[in-house]
């Protein structure tokens, strides 16, 4: 059923769908607070920066004439916001849609998606932490006034009750593999070594598996679940493979300054020290290149005025990207984006799907 059948027949339910502004309204106190700046930033743009993890919307523009060129749309502000930084602006953040391909399927995901990104100067991403446990407090009270299940510091979700006060649990990649798989990272950094603990595990192995892949299937299936049970869970020093714009640490070069953070097993937000040197910045867009087309997805030519950008100087500085319909599927205590949104993609293009007790009522 259509969502303005349901809100039709079922007017208790639009309580459920004004969460979003709620929430959308205390992101934006919150960062007028904070004095940052609130950028527009472009959906429809010339060259996406090379991220081989997504899948890109190719469309077409024509100008007066009708004279075709490839256009993209946005798969996140990101790099938009970091020219501006390299410009001069400071603090600033954009709250805007970004679009995502091949992402239909599922209760997490819908190909277009609502994004709050926003990058502090003079910042790395331990910064960006106490960013994510402030922001997380005010979005609670501000809710909380309107949905009298959460509390000033509580978060109910499915019948659980989260502590999202600070500080958070901090966590990293390896104490998680450990904590939650039995497998010792050191070990599982050399792809071989991997391979067999992959087995081992009882995955399936195909002759092209990347390392990347046996991550994966391995965090996803015995790590993510645990994250942010009770409290929220800050996951940090990633590999540095798994973070393409993200600054290595100096202390040991094979895991980089990012972090997600998680409540209730859904991750809501990737940040990092931002990676300012253009040289590397290159290396690794090409290489990302490299793996789009090895992995048979849509190919472009990357974005090249951001590494312009950063040959002007990026300053130091970090962000993070953080999925707004989740925080709002949290706060609405749902499990389905789909059941937060007014126009959900697999709603709009009728995409065949078992049907469920939400057919009547969502």
């Amino acid at each position: 059923m259509k969502t303005w059948k349901l809100l039709k027949q079922h007017p208790d339910l639009w309580n459920r769908y004004f969460v979003r502004e709620r929430v959308i309204k205390a992101i934006r106190a919150f960062f007028d607070e904070e004095k940052f700046h609130e950028v527009e930033t472009p959906t429809v743009i010339a060259q996406p920066p090379a991220e081989s993890y997504v899948e890109v919307f190719e469309t077409t523009l024509l100008n007066r004439h009708r004279n075709a060129q490839k256009a993209y749309l946005a798969t996140s502000p990101e790099v938009a916001l970091k020219k501006l930084i390299v410009a001069g602006i400071g603090n600033c953040y954009s709250l805007t849609k970004s679009f995502r391909n091949t992402e239909m399927q599922g209760n997490l995901h819908n190909p277009e998606f609502t994004i709050l990104e926003w990058y502090r100067v003079g910042a790395d991403y331990r910064d960006i932490m106490g960013d994510c446990e402030r922001l997380l407090i005010s979005i609670a009270n501000a809710v909380g006034s309107g949905f009298p299940k959460q509390g000033r510091t509580l978060i109910h979700y499915q019948g659980k009750a989260i502590d999202i006060s600070p500080p958070w649990e901090r966590v990293t990649v390896a104490q998680a593999f450990r904590t939650f798989a039995q497998v010792d990272f050191e070990e599982f950094l050399d792809y071989e070594k991997a391979k067999q603990i992959f087995v081992k595990k009882g995955y399936t192995l195909a002759p092209d598996t990347t390392w990347e892949e046996l991550y994966n299937q391995i965090f996803l299936n015995e790590v993510e679940p645990h994250l942010g049970k009770n409290k929220p869970t800050i996951l940090y020093e990633f590999p540095g493979s798994m973070a393409a714009l993200a600054k290595q640490k100096e202390s040991d070069p094979r895991f980089a300054e990012r972090f997600e953070f998680y409540i209730a097993g859904l991750e809501l937000g990737d940040a990092y020290s931002e990676l300012t040197d253009w040289k590397e910045q290159e290396r690794r867009f090409d290489e990302e290149m490299d793996t789009i087309r090895k992995n048979g997805k849509t190919t472009y030519d990357y974005d090249h005025d951001f590494i312009d950008a950063l040959k002007a100087g990026l300053p130091t500085c970090s962000g993070i990207a953080v999925g707004v319909d989740r925080l709002v599927m949290l706060f609405a205590d749902q499990t389905d984006i789909g059941k937060t949104l007014f126009f959900p993609a697999l709603e709009e293009f009728a995409i065949q799907t078992a049907p469920t007790s939400e057919d009547q009522v969502r």
